[in-house]
């Protein structure tokens, strides 16, 4: 498991410290009976992962698992059509 690198990138990173964030901020709020910072909590809660996703799909995430074994064999890849 230890060299999978399971969540070890950018895109991993920053969703889990964007939820992070929104955990802290809807707890604070819930405490303190402010139901606007709380909402404004769950909404930071909704876009992590669409952040993690978005970065994952610039390339900033963990290569398919094609992709790593086209790497490992040193097989050419397919030409992708540019339509």
């Amino acid at each position: 498991m230890a060299d999978s690198s399971h969540g070890h990138t950018p895109a991993a990173w920053t969703g889990v410290i964007i939820a992070f964030i929104g955990f802290c901020v809807a707890g604070a709020f819930m405490v303190m009976v402010q139901p606007v910072g709380f909402w404004v909590g769950m909404a930071l809660l909704v876009i992590a992962p669409i952040v993690g996703g978005v970065m994952s799909a610039m390339g900033m995430g963990k290569p398919r698992r094609a992709e790593l074994q086209l790497k490992s064999t040193g097989a050419a890849q397919p030409a992708s059509s540019g339509a």
